[in-house]
């Protein structure tokens, strides 16, 4: 196979934008380089914890040896089929719930509202287009970096190979990330579906939608395609919607979707798919009950399965299995002490965020810690994370039950966004703040928020959980008025005001009236 012919990759559609993608993070006409002597770094796989790894070690200004290599596409997930597109889809299906609800704040509306479909999806491609030089091939080579685009497997205990050529190195990283995972139903291949992998490369709105799996991706494209004039079929295989995630938050969201029109069907066993002349007919039971669905699309959003194909990590070895992908220790170290994993292919985190942290990890304890300089801990990590519907879902630290497993007494706080003035004046009353601390103590161990913009707030209470600042030192942090932000102040003096004895309550209440 020729140079050229292993660099073509093609993203549909095939327009200006997506040429200036590619052009960035796969171009065509890219020739590796001839490899170094010998790499201090080969890292595989140019998603978010290979481009952090591969960035930070080459700009630590210690003339580091730095390869990177990249089959597909730069920037993996993120930028291509994941946080980037994602999140420009749904910003466009904000505006038309706002537009929904606009006679609520005294706005009348047309009742009909004109969704251009393509050109939501033109936008997208452009904002992904115009964002995609950050993780291109050019500007990682100007960073000092060696660029290979080509598959890449271990060769050997100390080298890797891509496009013909042999890299050896002192360490190296394994960061190929993960894909959709793949559904077991019959007929549903011959049928044909989407995935986050290709439905951004949509350009005319299906009318029917089914999207199966209730997980975030699930929920997030479910109620993005719905505003935007999908009529929606949610199937899903549990009680309730984000079944991971606490039980009250997905109880208010689950709410949102039955107003907003999208069909939910609980306890789904899919059973098959078939191709009729309309569309795709899904046969499925739900409660005893057997029953189909025809849609004109199909989406499957039940989880990722770790790129672990091809890298002939046996060779080296290292511990992998289909599920879970590669095995490593606290330390991100994979069972051959001088390769290490980070991101979708090693974490339970499957976050953008969560790959970044990781990479920073894998950077000090390859390249610091053989100079005595201390090892990172992935367990370490206060990891925050978002659903991005509307409201959004955020959580950090422990759930209420999984303290309770881990025998740890707590107590819960609960704020309902009915009370915080700002959520008043703006509409957004569904939602709440609940913090979990330990009893007897202010210590923050967990909190989920449900709000427009919970992921903005969300920040707040993690920082508090890794700087152990709790809820008292909280509760003096003076927050503008007014904010939907003061619902976590409102939390923090609910629980000074626990704190209070019925002495200084009487006070306080003769103090009161007084005034």
């Amino acid at each position: 196979m020729s140079n050229s012919e292993l660099h073509q990759v093609t993203v549909r559609p095939i327009d200006e934008y997506n040429q200036t993608l590619v052009s960035n993070v796969h171009p065509a006409n890219w020739v590796n380089p001839e490899p170094a002597h010998c790499y201090d770094l080969v890292v595989i796989g140019a998603g978010t914890a290979g481009l952090v790894v591969a960035a930070g070690a080459a700009g630590l200004d210690l003339n580091l040896k730095v390869a990177l290599i990249e089959k597909h596409l730069m920037g993996g997930d993120c930028l291509n089929v994941g946080c980037v597109p994602s999140k420009c889809v749904i910003r466009s299906s904000r505006l038309v719930g706002e537009m929904w609800n606009a006679a609520e704040l005294g706005i009348n509306i047309p009742k009909h509202i004109d969704i251009d479909f393509p050109a939501v999806m033109a936008r997208m491609r452009r904002v992904r287009a115009g964002i995609s030089h950050h993780d291109s091939a050019e500007r990682f080579q100007k960073l000092g970096v060696d660029v290979f685009l080509g598959s890449g497997k271990f060769a050997s205990n100390n080298t890797v190979q891509v496009d013909g050529k042999i890299l050896k190195f002192k360490k190296a990283v394994i960061a190929t990330g993960a894909r959709a995972a793949r559904l077991t139903i019959r007929g549903i291949e011959e049928a044909g579906y989407l995935t986050n992998e290709t439905v951004f490369s949509l350009i005319q709105r299906p009318e029917r939608l089914a999207v199966i799996g209730g997980g975030p991706i699930g929920c997030e494209m479910a109620q993005a395609f719905r505003r935007l004039g999908c009529e929606v079929t949610l199937l899903h295989q549990g009680s309730h919607i984000l079944n991971k995630e606490d039980a009250d938050a997905a109880k208010i969201l689950q709410q949102v979707f039955k107003k907003e029109g999208i069909r939910l069907v609980l306890n789904c066993q899919l059973e098959e798919v078939t191709t009729v002349t309309d569309g795709k007919r899904l046969y499925f039971s739900s409660k005893g009950r057997r029953d189909s669905v025809t849609v004109d699309e199909i989406l499957v959003g039940v989880g990722r399965a770790p790129n672990v194909e091809k890298l002939n990590l046996e060779a080296v070895g290292v511990e992998y299995d289909q599920r879970h992908g590669v095995k490593v220790n606290d330390y991100l170290q994979t069972t051959n002490r001088h390769i290490y994993a980070a991101g979708d292919i090693c974490m339970n985190w499957k976050f953008t965020h969560a790959a970044d942290a990781a990479a920073r990890i894998v950077i000090k304890n390859t390249l610091f810690s053989p100079f005595g300089l201390g090892r990172s801990k992935l367990s370490s990590l206060v990891m925050p994370w978002v659903t991005y519907t509307n409201p959004e879902i955020a959580h950090v630290g422990m759930y209420e039950e999984e303290a309770k497993e881990k025998g740890i007494d707590v107590e819960t706080i609960q704020v309902p966004l009915s009370s915080v003035d700002r959520a008043i004046a703006d509409g957004e009353e569904s939602g709440f703040v609940k913090i979990h601390h330990k009893k007897g103590s202010d210590e923050i161990i967990g909190a989920t928020i449900v709000a427009a913009h919970a992921g903005e707030m969300i920040s707040e209470v993690t920082t508090a959980i890794v700087n152990k600042i709790g809820l008292s030192k909280l509760s003096s942090v003076i927050h503008p008025y007014p904010t939907q932000a003061e619902g976590i102040k409102k939390a923090a003096d609910a629980y000074r005001r626990t704190l209070l004895t019925p002495r200084t309550k009487a006070l306080l209440g003769f103090l009161t009236k007084l005034s």
